[in-house]
């Protein structure tokens, strides 16, 4: 028993190999990650404190245990025994597309990269390319919201930045769960979504075995009081109007309520409007061409960056203009309820799509876009027009941010962008929108966000434009 053993030196090796590894998982990797969520949890408390809706337990649950939970739950196990019956497999072969459904969806939140990296990377973006401005902040509404109520932030999808406007200017209020679509699927904003909180959904090819999947998710996290972000719109608009709400979310949400027994559900609507759509020739090109989905590419965003350090090199950079969010007045799920509706989703998403239409905020380059599209081909006429126009709207209650309280200077800030972008032509006190290419179409574009709100119900008596349009980001 004590004789001595002979081994080649690479067999040695590989012997201590495995026993180092052995001894890590077994007795240092559990040590070292109990320390590390420790510290988490006591990092998580003390952000808690400063937060105005803490971060629900829900939230910060391992992913792994989130997705047992789900594919476990009653509802979607019978979902499971439908789906083998109906397409002749085997329930142990569902049940596996129901885990990797499952899979799929569950995010993987990370209190340190959205409030260690998120939330600084938001602002910087933001503040680097616009003039942020805060119109209508309703604090004494959402104050009001009662504090185990679940706050559901309803969106207006004009540019993809809106997740990043939205999630710095809501940081001081709690942590926000995006609903992404699969345009974000792609390595690396496929993990940095994840750990952001964001979970991915389907538009298309999707199931009844994957809606239930998706419902019972939205559903747990609705009840456990975990505050979310939503695009009722699904998409970005081709138009530059309102779209009109895809409801599958909002269904999801209904379906899970239950008055009385549930906790209250308080919708926020939050409208944004911007100075230059990042994308709007990109929109304006699909709504000709008919296209209905977009590729996300890493290559437009480098040459994007490459070109603003250079012009920050150059001393040439400048910011795309002003970029406003306002937020409207909550609406209670259980007091909309209350009210008898013959289709309920269809009535909660219009009735929140004018909330949010009701406070969109009207920032210079839209302002100026609107009178042009009447025709003027002089400042002095675009002034006497603007001037007209803002009078109207505010004796109708109507906010428009004027920066600097200066009409003046609001109107040439707008025009000066038009200019700048070659969609107006400015000659001396002469003005023309640029026919050739697509100035037109841009100006329709930005006058289309505000028309509802700047249209004079007395003088304007044209037949409305036509409805909005959507289009797959």
């Amino acid at each position: 028993m004590s004789a001595p053993v002979t081994l080649p030196l690479w067999l040695f090796v590989l012997i201590l190999l495995f026993a180092a590894v052995t001894f890590a998982s077994h007795f240092l990797f559990p040590s070292v990650r109990w320390f590390l969520r420790r510290r988490l949890e006591r990092a998580v408390e003390e952000l808690n404190k400063r937060l105005k809706r803490p971060i629900q337990p829900f939230k910060l649950a391992r992913r792994m245990d989130t997705i047992r939970r789900l594919i476990y739950d009653p509802e979607v196990a019978q979902a499971v025994a439908d789906h083998a019956q109906e397409n002749h497999i085997r329930e142990d072969v569902a049940f596996q597309k129901a885990e990797l459904y499952a899979r799929e969806i569950v995010p993987g939140f990370s209190a340190f990269t959205y409030f260690g990296f998120a939330i600084r990377a938001a602002r910087i973006l933001s503040q680097s390319l616009y003039r942020v401005r805060l119109v209508h902040a309703n604090d004494p509404a959402l104050e009001a919201i009662p504090a185990d109520a679940t706050v559901i932030f309803v969106m207006n999808h004009r540019s993809n930045m809106d997740y990043v406007l939205v999630t710095w200017l809501v940081a001081e209020r709690s942590a926000l769960a995006y609903a992404v679509g699969e345009w974000a699927r792609v390595w690396p904003m496929r993990q940095l979504v994840r750990a952001m909180g964001g979970y991915f959904i389907r538009r298309r090819h999707n199931n009844a075995l994957y809606r239930k999947v998706l419902a019972r998710y939205v559903q747990m996290a609705t009840d456990a009081g975990v505050t979310q972000a939503v695009f009722p719109e699904g998409a970005l608009s081709r138009t530059g109007h309102l779209g009109k709400p895809k409801l599958g979310l909002i269904s999801y949400i209904l379906e899970g309520f239950h008055p009385g027994t549930s906790r209250d559900v308080v919708f926020v609507p939050v409208a944004l409007n911007y100075d230059r759509v990042m994308e709007d020739r990109t929109l304006i090109d699909a709504r000709i061409t008919g296209t209905r989905r977009f590729r996300f590419s890493l290559r437009p965003i480098w040459r994007y960056l490459r070109r603003q350090l250079w012009n920050r090199i150059t001393g040439k950079y400048h910011r795309y203009g002003y970029a406003a969010v306002s937020f409207g007045d909550p609406l209670s799920l259980t007091d909309f309820l209350e009210r008898p509706h013959t289709d309920a989703p269809a009535a909660l998403g219009s009735e929140l799509m004018d909330r949010i239409a009701a406070v969109m905020p009207v920032t210079p380059v839209p302002l100026v876009a609107h009178a042009l599209q009447d025709g003027v081909r002089s400042v002095a006429a675009l002034d006497r027009l603007v001037r007209a126009r803002i009078a109207s709207a505010q004796a109708r209650g109507v906010t428009i941010h004027i920066p600097r309280d200066d009409v003046a200077y609001t109107i040439d800030t707008g025009l000066r962008a038009l200019v700048e972008r070659r969609i107006v032509i400015r000659e001396g006190d002469t003005l023309a929108v640029e026919a050739e290419g697509p100035g037109p179409d841009l100006v329709a574009f930005y006058a289309a966000s505000v028309a509802h709100l700047l249209r004079d119900p007395v003088e304007d008596r044209r037949p409305d434009t036509p409805g909005p349009e959507s289009a797959a980001t």
